[in-house]
């Protein structure tokens, strides 16, 4: 009470001097909340114990030899088997190919963060170039998938004109365009634009406002977008041609079933009695041929709705958190720093990786090719594999 009353006095008596004091008083306890929030807002390392790095190493270590192995395969296979030299394979191996430089450049330098803590080690020069190589080869492979959604679209609604249209010149052209745009977005930094967090154990892209709204925008928000426009343009033809095929099946399979049993009948007749066998065996040939080719059609629309649908909704599992947190991030916690929790955020990216550890398999699970020639790979059956492959095709087409 008395040191209260002093300074009230003194604040009466010498008010300058007073405002002087208590204008210190604030800019010191202001510099000290700003050193506390920008320790706060600076990324705070982890700290594991052994095990827990050991533990943490090795399930790392193990996501990314799997991708490389998977993704290896894909090339491998594409390289190898004359079958899946087709112009829409050269869209899976360029998603291989990213995703494996997603492995191979980006993820090891990632791990060896995350065991120190999310403390960067290799310097200011080299974290601009880990930046914009985990940018590209990331924004790749997005690109990549939405390419591919959009060609098999294609592929269904115009059976007839799109195969003659597709060469290779065609996808050279595409997979040089979302190389393209993934360089557009990872240049930007190198030119002064917005430019990447480097500080003394951080290693953070740019959280320039415009930078982080268009970064974002191509290479996620868009091929989202596009994908899912696919997906619903797919999954409707897939419907319609469904319900078409149940509506006639019935009908169909009456006639079919009129016509063999009127051609059987005559079977046992003499020849200049049966002046119409041939023109109804004629007649259920066709019918046959045309019942094939409609249940064709309908498996593959079916097939190709199941397949975009499982990428699209693993795509959007895997990325569409770490986007998020990568959007709201400059928002939240300004352009100079991060102040997310560090294991939210590296755990969001290695969600974001670990699509690229599933893509291969996505793919095999729905090609027979593919799944044939990585079990051929994975057991070394080298010798005679293009003809295996063909006669498990023949096979296959005899069935249907």
């Amino acid at each position: 009470m008395m040191f209260n009353s002093s300074l009230d006095f003194f604040s009466f008596t010498h008010p300058e001097v007073a405002s002087e004091v208590l204008n210190g008083s604030s800019h010191f306890f202001y510099n000290i909340s700003m050193a506390m929030w920008n320790k706060s807002c600076g990324e705070q390392l982890l700290d594991f114990t052994a095990a827990e790095k050991i533990v943490i190493g090795l399930m790392l270590a193990i996501i990314t030899t799997v991708t490389v192995i998977g993704n290896m395969l894909v090339v491998i296979a594409v390289c190898v088997v004359k079958k899946l030299r087709q112009p829409s394979n050269y869209l899976l191996v360029s998603l291989a190919v990213a995703d494996l430089s997603v492995a191979i450049v980006v993820m090891p330098f990632v791990i060896v963060t995350d065991l120190t803590g999310g403390k960067w080690l290799f310097g200011e020069v080299f974290c601009n170039i880990f930046i914009g190589m985990d940018v590209m080869c990331c924004t790749a492979s997005i690109m990549t998938l939405c390419v591919i959604s959009v060609d098999r679209y294609l592929g269904i609604t115009r059976p007839l004109t799109y195969p003659a249209r597709q060469n290779g010149q065609l996808m050279a052209k595409m997979i040089f365009g979302v190389w393209l745009v993934s360089a557009s977005i990872t240049l930007p930094p190198f030119c002064g634009w917005a430019k990447n967090v480097n500080t003394a154990g951080v290693c953070l892209i740019s959280q320039d406002f415009g930078y982080t709204i268009y970064s974002t925008a191509v290479a996620f928000y868009i091929p989202m977008i596009v994908m899912l426009f696919m997906y619903y343009k797919i999954f409707k033809a897939a419907r319609k041609s469904g319900a078409k095929h149940r509506f006639t099946d019935f009908s169909r399979r009456e006639r079919l079933e009129t016509v063999a049993s009127e051609a059987l009948r005559m079977q046992g007749l003499k020849p200049q009695h049966t002046p119409g066998v041939a023109e109804e065996c004629a007649a259920l040939s066709r019918l046959l041929s045309r019942e094939r080719q409609n249940i064709s059609i309908f498996k593959r629309e079916q097939k190709a709705a199941t397949t975009l649908g499982v990428i699209v909704g693993v795509f959007g599992i895997c990325w569409l958190p770490f986007f998020i947190l990568s959007t709201a991030r400059p928002f939240i916690c300004g352009v100079k720093c991060s102040c997310i929790p560090i294991w939210l955020e590296r755990t969001l990216l290695w969600f974001g990786y670990a699509n690229s550890l599933m893509n291969p398999f996505i793919y095999a699970f729905f090609n027979r090719d593919l799944r044939s020639t990585y079990r051929d790979l994975l057991r070394c059956r080298y010798r005679n594999i293009n003809r295996r492959l063909s006669a498990v095709g023949v096979h296959e087409a005899l069935k249907v």
